[in-house]
């Protein structure tokens, strides 16, 4: 909608916007969750879920323009129903570790099951007149690029989130910790939405210098410092709180470039295509990324303990390092491309 009704400087604005708006959501939706989980149960949590939900599609609805002429709006609902059941093993899988360690065959065998899905959702797209993902446009070696950055850094950023927020609820019995309620430790999460907001305002001034590419990397690095930061100091909340800004100046900066990585090389068509693709990369990220942080911690919890040793905190640290490292040479590969902008 942005590319279609904006003018063109201010459709990549409001695109960047529109990206970094759900980290927003993060700081707001999980306290208040965790307080409502406290005072009504879980059923009330999700209650919430399903009524902001629901006001949200009534929201698009009522608001949504329709599309421009000569556009079809066919949903193609096969391709749509075998990239949901891949997606729902994938994450069922990164979800149920107890599975991996207590019946490998059969988590391999649905590991296979969702490769296979995954293969039979590619031929479909690629054979359907309106698919909802262009395969090939995504195979273009920059977008291919920026979605694996994506993923990556997705597995890092969330992988320091479920880091941060479960340490502050460990009870200081633990030898660490701080003992904070579900809601309080949801707290935690208010300088991310801040500074994440902030980096997302900031970026696209600061694109009119910095390629997207560049900023990508210098983001990564940001969330790789933020790890940092949480491995080297932790003893005092205050720290937590400074580490979890960090990660939030990272998360936005790296939200807001993004878009202009893909729609660089993206025909104006197939806008929403390639970003809700890189979205979905960028949610199963974040999924595998709080899965990594369960297994760090859970092998580093000795038999008869209830919680992690301090140690496997750091250890899950250093391996969120190396998967931002790895998201930061991969944008840096991407600045290496020439860029060009389609209609």
């Amino acid at each position: 909608m942005a590319r279609d009704h904006l003018p063109e400087e201010r459709g990549a604005a409001v695109i960047a916007l529109i990206s970094v708006v759900s980290i927003m959501g993060v700081g707001v939706g999980y306290p208040l969750a965790a307080l409502l989980a406290e005072l009504g149960g879980v059923r009330a949590a999700y209650g919430l879920g399903l009524v902001v939900t629901a006001a949200a599609l009534l929201t698009a609805w009522r608001s949504i323009p329709e599309a421009p002429e000569g556009r079809s709006a066919r949903v193609d609902v096969a391709g749509a129903a075998v990239l949901a059941a891949a997606l729902f093993l994938v994450l069922f899988l990164a979800g149920e570790r107890s599975l991996w360690s207590r019946h490998l065959a059969v988590a391999a065998g649905l590991a296979v099951v969702a490769g296979v899905l995954l293969r039979v959702w590619a031929v479909v797209e690629l054979r359907s007149p309106t698919p909802p993902v262009d395969v090939r446009a995504v195979r273009h070696p920059a977008v291919a690029g920026a979605n694996l950055a994506t993923f990556v850094g997705g597995v890092g950023m969330y992988l320091l989130l479920t880091l941060i927020t479960r340490y502050a609820q460990t009870p200081q019995g633990a030898g660490y910790g701080f003992g904070l309620t579900t809601f309080v430790a949801g707290l935690v999460l208010i300088p991310f939405s801040v500074l994440g907001f902030v980096a997302g305002k900031l970026t696209p001034r600061v694109r009119k210098r910095i390629a997207d590419p560049l900023l990508l990397a210098g983001s990564a690095v940001v969330v790789g410092g933020g790890f940092a930061l949480f491995a080297a100091a932790r003893s005092d909340l205050a720290e937590l709180f400074v580490a979890m800004g960090v990660l939030g100046f990272g998360v936005g900066g790296f939200s807001a470039a993004m878009p202009g990585v893909i729609l660089a090389v993206t025909p104006k068509s197939e806008t929403s295509s390639a970003m809700s693709f890189n979205f979905v990369v960028r949610s199963v990220g974040y999924s595998l990324g709080s899965a990594i942080g369960g297994l760090t911690l859970a092998a580093g919890t000795g038999p008869g303990r209830l919680v992690p040793d301090d140690s496997a905190y750091t250890t899950a640290a250093l391996a969120g390092i190396g998967a931002m490292a790895i998201t930061a040479l991969t944008s840096l590969a991407l600045a290496r491309r020439p860029s060009r902008t389609n209609p």
